[in-house]
């Protein structure tokens, strides 16, 4: 494929270790006070040095706020809000649109989020800015034939759903942030504009998915060299579109986006390639706060998102079931026994979801799902030493009636602030840099949120998920997610632990695990995002085990009856916790080069 001159021009950086040994001699951060003006023309800011950049494994903080993402320079970005005034909704934002720019294949403006919010006044808020289907989508558009066809909603212009973080992202920003809307852009629009370093995991994707990428020649121009080969890690990446896009919607606010030039330009294209998402879409896209869901374990409060969520709902599911087990004693006697129940409880959830779960403004999610007498039924159904084999879902009392109605590929981050404020968001453009679709000069990378419907009954999705009626596709339909921003109050109602992850279903086990590392075996959050984890969704029906995992562990479960499949890493998450001492602790996950950091006011 023919490609003309990139406009994002690339330049050898020093590798890492001397990047690294730089920034530690220099004791200089890239948002250090000076460092940026207030303007936000086109030469808004100076351009940062590469021994400015900070980009350490420092996967532990603690302090009075805090911040943990899976990108260093976007936990910067949140500490960067905290040395301007900010608070944790601010310091949140910055992080998630500076994933836009540096975590391009995971999350951005382009996809959407869903996220979990503690105010400062004890308010507790979950925010839905999932994607939504266009008003054209329907049912049947990815039969072919009278075949579903998948690659048509992983790939391409089909696959693309509206967007709608950046609504949610303003919509906390307006209502419960202390700085100005345009501040929030500054670190985004910088590495946008003067560039970043590419790491190992960014190296590896735009690498492994350099065939399809091939594909879009606007993509392959931002992401790919001229020949076609892929950027290789230790380079410098440059998004001058995609500053230019940033600084608009910093300046002129979201209308720019949803009903202004970008949303214009990306359904002039859409009509001419193909797609079917309109300015129209864009214009209608509305984020909504829902009601969140809670349940009690083991005396805790344990807040998360309801549908078009799964993982809210399977997460207390998961909890409920597990209240019947002494897990605190096991994870001590017979940590064999504890893993081989987790994986027990998830397969009974995830067969669950693969029937009840849809967006509940267009179908009926039994609340029964969450309820502990539920939950207790299906406790009964496990064998404390053999596995068993669930062959479908079940049904809680009152399906039909008790429902929850709202109309009365993934990143993770969190932040804590001194004011009692905690923000966990968890954000996406599903499957790496979603729908491989970046419309000319945007710079955006749009999300393939149509393959998260079921496009067809019993059809796997991108993940190995099947879905039902439930989550078919629909005009205006979000589809059903795995997303689990997760929120732990204590019996005094104070937040005590928040956590979410990346990596489709296994969001939800990661986050299960999480939970019961610290709530059950008393764990640090540090120690509690670090431990092995293990994972079952049902079908397929096997057990995905970290290769962390002790031998002996794996050895056991098998010998209970499980299929095992040894992975290196199943999910990435952060997490923060507060303890007794008035600290706050942040985590961020050691499988992947992430950050956690804190900052004293």
């Amino acid at each position: 494929m023919a490609h003309t001159e990139p406009r994002n021009s690339l330049a050898r950086t020093p590798n890492r270790r001397q990047w690294l040994q730089r920034a530690s001699t220099t004791g200089i951060g890239f948002f250090a006070a000076g460092n940026m003006v207030a303007s936000l023309g086109s030469s808004a800011f100076s351009h940062p040095t590469v021994a400015e950049q900070p980009f350490a494994d420092e996967t532990y903080a603690s302090g009075k706020n805090v911040a943990a993402s899976v990108h260093p320079l976007a936990t910067e970005a949140a500490i960067s809000m905290f040395r301007k005034g900010g608070n944790a909704i601010d310091a949140a934002i910055a992080a998630a649109l500076t994933l836009s720019v540096v975590d391009s294949h995971n999350s951005g403006i382009g996809g959407g989020c869903l996220a979990i919010v503690r105010t400062a006044n004890g308010q507790v808020l979950a925010l839905d800015g999932r994607e939504m289907a266009p008003k054209l989508a329907h049912r049947d558009m990815y039969l072919r034939n009278g075949k579903p066809d998948g690659t048509l909603s992983q790939d391409g212009p089909l696959a693309v759903a509206t967007p709608g973080q950046l609504a949610a992202l303003y919509d906390l920003s307006t209502k419960h942030g202390y700085l100005r809307w345009r501040d929030l852009f500054e670190p985004a629009i910088a590495h946008a504009e003067y560039g970043f370093q590419i790491d190992r995991v960014l190296a590896g994707r735009i690498s492994g998915e350099a065939d399809i990428i091939r594909r879009y020649p606007e993509t392959a121009r931002v992401l790919l060299k001229r020949n076609g080969s892929p950027y290789a890690q230790g380079e410098l990446l440059l998004q001058p579109d995609l500053a230019t896009t940033l600084t608009s919607i910093a300046n002129e606010g979201i209308e720019w986006f949803y009903r202004g030039p970008f949303a214009k330009t990306v359904g002039e294209w859409m009509g001419q390639n193909g797609g079917i998402l309109s300015a129209d879409d864009f214009a209608a896209y509305q984020c909504k706060y829902r009601e969140p869901i809670r349940s009690l374990y083991r005396g805790y409060d344990v807040i998360g998102m309801p549908p078009p969520s799964s993982g809210g709902v399977h997460i207390a599911q998961i909890l409920n079931i597990l209240q019947d087990f002494p897990l605190p004693e096991l994870w001590k006697t017979d940590r064999n026994q504890a893993y081989h129940l987790l994986l027990e409880a998830m397969q009974l959830a995830f067969a669950d979801r693969a029937y009840w779960l849809g967006d509940s403004d267009f179908v009926k999610v039994p609340r029964g799902l969450v309820d502990p007498t539920y939950a207790r039924t299906l406790a009964q159904k496990i064998s404390r030493s053999q596995k068993t084999r669930f062959a479908t879902h079940h049904v809680p009392a009152d399906a039909a009636t008790n429902v929850f109605d709202d109309r009365k590929h993934t990143t993770h981050l969190t932040t804590a602030d001194q004011l009692g404020n905690w923000v966990a968001i968890t954000s996406t453009v599903n499957t790496s840099f979603g729908s491989k679709v970046i419309v000319p000069g945007t710079g955006v990378v749009l999300n393939n949120e149509m393959d998260d419907f079921s496009i067809a009954p019993n059809t796997p999705n991108a993940f190995g998920l099947v879905g039902s009626e439930n989550n078919a596709i629909a005009p205006g339909k979000r589809p059903l997610s795995s997303m689990s921003p997760t929120l732990v109050l204590n019996d005094k109602k104070q937040p005590i632990l928040s956590c979410g992850a990346a990596g489709g279903p296994k969001i939800i086990t990661a986050v299960l695990r999480i939970l019961t590392a610290v709530l059950d075996e008393n764990l640090s959050v540090a120690d509690a995002v670090a431990a092995p984890r293990v994972h079952h969704q049902w079908q397929p029906d096997e057990a995905v085990v970290e290769e962390r995992l002790p031998d002996s562990v794996v050895a056991d479960l098998k010998g209970r009856g499980h299929t095992t499949r040894s992975i290196a890493a199943s999910a990435i998450a952060q997490a923060i916790q507060w303890t007794s001492d008035g600290n706050l602790h942040a985590a961020s996950d050691p499988r992947v080069p992430s950050r956690a950091a804190a900052y004293e006011a």
